[in-house]
This record gives structure tokens, sequence and C-alpha cells, in this order.
């Protein structure tokens, strides 16, 4: 009776701190403000004097499936020791869906301090094929072979308002892939505007309509986004952003970043399902108005974003990592949870007891939890000095005679797709 009492109590808390928490987020605007004085978000023009011209590229141009392939592998040859290409799935018509991986050690699986950058040409090849350059909606190509759009086929958030679709192999593909990997940090990137669009894409309401919807992480999105646009030419500038002027809307974001949902509501969306079912944070990138850009508009289309990808990319960085082991025998624990302040998503650390999650500057306790093992709860506080915090958490095992003993309450709020895992041991 008194564990029930305690774990019913322990509940009550977690819903007033979830209250709480709600109360405390603040508007994108009023992030964006803070973020704009943040000494690491930085403009196209400081990132420039930071790291240098960048090496130019010989050739501007769209490639097709069978160019695209022999690049690929050309390069990988000329760069094996930095490099490595390999397919996470296959498309309709069969044609890979090629990644070329970079990093000091590619072929690695389980690492540390080291950095693997993993790039997707095209998760839809063979709409890609049919695609017709210069096209402003791009609704030729937009379509996989079997005519479905890949980023309205994921599982939805809200099955029983919007039922999901049955998942194309190019989808599950990249399901798989995506949780195959210890991916942190990923960006979508699209045609069609010129803005960062942030989770959440989908709202918990039958009716289509726009609807600012955050994430439990709203304000690291809103940050990561800013980061990028503010590292962008134009994306950041207030008006509008798009030489033609027939592309520019009235409803065109202000600081260069939107909420997906607020914008359009999207079900079955990419970047949704990244967030609620990996251990990944991802956002999606408008990088140009027109859906395919002509081969004369590649070059400055690619000034424009390539120091904002690098910059995204570092971002990485910015966060809580470690490893999670075993007191016992010293071995990590795959499949931990890691949580920060009992509001945030939930990651779970990897195969090998490694584990990384990104975080804003600020004070925050961490909760390592596992069903077999007393969970251990650690305060860590990042810095604009110190950025980044690295961990070693040992966990003991649970006593055999108290492993099943007792009630485990869960509660899963359907609203916001998060856990709370409730320990009566605590």
């Amino acid at each position: 009776m008194e564990r029930i009492l305690r774990s019913t109590l322990a509940l009550l808390a977690f819903r007033t701190l979830l209250v709480t928490a709600s109360e405390a987020i603040k508007t994108e605007q009023e992030l964006v403000q803070i973020f704009m004085n943040q000494e690491d978000v930085h403009s196209s023009e400081e990132l420039h004097r930071i790291i240098g011209p960048l090496k130019e590229i010989p050739d501007y141009r769209h490639w097709n499936y069978d160019e695209l392939t022999q690049y690929l592998k050309g390069l990988n040859k000329q760069f094996p020791n930095l490099t490595h290409l390999y397919s996470a799935g296959r498309s309709v018509e069969g044609r890979e869906l090629w990644v070329f991986c970079i990093s000091k050690s590619p072929n690695r699986h389980a690492f540390v301090d080291t950095t693997r950058i993993h790039l997707m040409p095209s998760m839809n090849p063979d709409g890609y094929e049919e695609s017709v350059e210069g096209a402003d909606t791009g609704k030729r190509g937009r379509e996989n072979a079997n005519r479905k759009d890949l980023n309205r086929n994921f599982p939805t958030r809200f099955p029983n308002y919007f039922p999901s679709q049955n998942p194309e192999p190019e989808t599950l593909a990249m399901m798989s892939w995506s949780k195959s990997l210890p991916f942190v940090l990923s960006a979508n990137l699209h045609g069609g505007s010129m803005l960062v669009n942030y989770p959440f894409d989908d709202a918990p309401t039958r009716v289509k309509d726009s609807k600012y919807t955050p994430s439990p992480d709203n304000a690291l999105f809103v940050r990561l986004a800013y980061s990028y646009a503010k590292a962008h030419d134009r994306m950041w500038k207030q008006g509008p952003r798009c030489i033609d002027e027939e592309l520019n809307s009235p409803g065109d974001p202000k600081y260069g970043i939107v909420n997906g949902a607020e914008w359009y509501i999207v079900s079955g969306g990419m970047q949704d399902w990244n967030y609620v079912h990996t251990n990944c944070f991802e956002v999606t990138v408008e990088t140009n108005c027109a859906k395919f850009p002509k081969k004369e508009e590649m070059r400055w289309l690619w000034k424009e974003n390539n120091y904002a990808m690098l910059h995204y990319i570092s971002l990485v960085h910015n966060a809580i990592s470690g490893f999670i082991y075993d007191m016992e025998t010293g071995q990590g624990i795959p499949n931990a949870t890691v949580s920060i302040d009992f509001r945030s998503k939930i990651i779970t650390s990897y195969e090998g007891g490694e584990f990384w999650r990104l975080a804003n500057i600020g004070d925050y306790e961490v909760t390592f939890d596992h069903p077999e093992y007393i969970p251990v709860t650690r305060k860590v506080s990042l810095t604009k000095e110190k950025r980044s915090a690295r961990l070693e958490v040992g966990l003991a095992r649970i006593p055999s005679e108290y492993a099943h003993d007792g009630p485990e309450l869960r509660s899963y709020d359907d609203m916001t797709r998060f856990l709370y895992f409730i320990d009566v041991f605590k």
C-alpha cells in the first residue's frame, strides 16, 4: 500500500510538472530574441570569417541516377579512408538509396569522440528521374513510382484522426535506416520556399487548420532552426525572400523559421516520425523557392546554403553525451533511457551504452534509467563557454528479490507523445 501511495503521489507530481512546463513555454518570437544575442548563432558573413573560403565546385548541375552513382563511387575511391558509400535500401523501381558517409572512421558503428556525416542525395530517386528542371511547383517528380508522396507516408501521430498509409519501400527503408544508427541531428532538404520548418508538423485535430503545435523540445528546435536561417545569406531577413515575386507569400514567416503545423498541417511527415520514434532531432529546410531550380541557379543556391549547412552540422556537439555502464561488469548498457527534467523527449542509449542528447544552454537534471537497474540522476550545466558535457554513468542492478515486485505505472500523453516512467524504487 505504501508503495502504491508513493507511486500515486509521484504520478501527481509529474502531472504538476507537466503543467508547469507547458506554462513556461515561450513563444517563437521570445525564443528568437534570446538566441539572437547568443555568440554562437552566426551570420553567413561571420562564418565566412571563422571558417574561411570554401573550395569552388567545378560543376553545378542536376545529376541523374546513373551519373550520381558513378560520381559517388569515384569520390569514395578517391578518399577511401575518409568516406564510405552504402545503400539504405531500394526504391520501387530498384534504384539504390545511396548514402555517402564522411568520417575519420566511416565504417565504425561504435564511436565516442568522432562525428560521422551521412548524406543521402535523394530519398526518392524514381521521382527525381521524372522531375523537370526549372519547375516552380514540382508536381512532376514529387511522388515515387507508385504515385505516393513519401513525406505523407510515415506513420501518423494521430491515426484516429488521420489514418496512416501503407508505407512505401522507400519509407520502410528510411525507418529501418534511421533506427539502425545512432543519429543525433538531421536536416531534410526540400525546395518550394525559403525557411526552416520544425516539429510538430501534425496537430491533434480532425480539421487541418493551421495551429501552432510545439514539441516538448520546442526551445531546442527553435534554436536549431534559427541557427540555420541566420547562417543563410537571406533566409533570416524580414520581407520577401524569393527572387521571383510570384513565389512570395504574405504568410511567409518573419524570422525564416516556422512551426510546421502553424504553416500548414502535414500528417505522416518524416521529421515528426523521427522525433517521436528515434533519438534524432530533425528539421526540414526549404532551400529554394522553386522546387527544381535551373542549372544556372545552382551556383548561388549552394553559396547561400553552404555555411548554414556546415554550421548546422556543428550543432550536433551542443549536447550531453557519454557512456552508461553496468557497475558490476563495466559493460555498456544498451536501451537505457536518458531523460532531461522529466519533460522533454526521452532518448535511449546505443548498443554499446553510448548516448547523445542535444540540449540548449541551461541547468538540467538528467535521469538514467533501465527496467533492470536502479535509476541515477545527475545535475548538468551547459553554458556559452561550455556547450557540451560528457558523463560516465554507472547503474547498479535492481536486487533480484525486488525486480518484479510492486506496480510499475506509465503515463503516455497522446498530445505530446512522450513517456513518463514512475519507478516505485526511486
